[in-house]
Parts: C-alpha cells; sequence; structure tokens
C-alpha cells in the first residue's frame, strides 16, 4: 500500500511593507511593495520573501515572482488591470480588499468575505 502524501493544497501571498508577520501592514500596491508575506491555509506564516521583482529593481514581473514561489492565492489592497490579468494566466487567484493588516485581510478571505478580483477592482491610476 502506497503510503498518503499531503501536498498543501494553497499558497497565500500578501504584499506587505516588512516582515511583522501577521501584524504587518499590507502595501497600498501589489508590485511596488517591499515583501511579500506567505502563509498556508491555515494562516500560518510559511515565509517572507523581498519582492525582487522589476518594480523593485530586480528581474521578472511580480506575478511571475509569486509563481516561482509556489503561490495560487494573492490577496492585496491595490493592483492594476495587468497584474489581474497576468494572475489570472498564472492561475493565481486574486482578491482586493482595503484592510491594512495582513491577519484581518486574511481573516476576511478565510470568512468567505471577498470575491475574487475583476479588471473593475484594478487601481484607478491603472485604468487610464
Amino acid at each position: 500500500m502506497q503510503p498518503i502524501i499531503r501536498i498543501t493544497d494553497m499558497k497565500i501571498a500578501i504584499p506587505t511593507m516588512g516582515d511583522k508577520g501577521l501584524e504587518e501592514t499590507v502595501a497600498g500596491h501589489f508590485g511596488r511593495c517591499p515583501t511579500y508575506t506567505m502563509l498556508d491555509e491555515n494562516g500560518d506564516i510559511i515565509e517572507i520573501i523581498k519582492n525582487i521583482s522589476s518594480h523593485m529593481g530586480g528581474t521578472g514581473l511580480p506575478p511571475e515572482l509569486l509563481q516561482q514561489n509556489g503561490v495560487n492565492i494573492l490577496l492585496c489592497r491595490g493592483i492594476g488591470p495587468s497584474a489581474i490579468d497576468l494572475c489570472t494566466r498564472l492561475n493565481i487567484d486574486t482578491y482586493v480588499d482595503s484592510n491594512t493588516t495582513v491577519k484581518t485581510l486574511y481573516n476576511n478571505w478565510k470568512s468567505n468575505a471577498l470575491s475574487k478580483a475583476s479588471l473593475d477592482d484594478s487601481c484607478e491610476e491603472h485604468r487610464r
């Protein structure tokens, strides 16, 4: 009989201003944040990574960085329409909310208070 191997179903990323974990402030914009706080489906911190995308002087786009890190859920406050589109193409479900801490944003998502982001949810300044 083969042993049952559990693969984590989801990895959640939240763009953040630093490394304070669940109490950290959620960044106002997805692509221009200093860090991404990664959670599992139970809200436990997996890791905190630096944003090394092209928006912060590195290479690659922020959704690509998340995909490379195994993310399949993105919770954020602000995001442009191109990023929503790329996340969709990379199979990263995106949710937008106005909450300002990792813990509160995660709890709203976990309680099904958020719906998937659409282009109507994108940042106003990026729709021009």
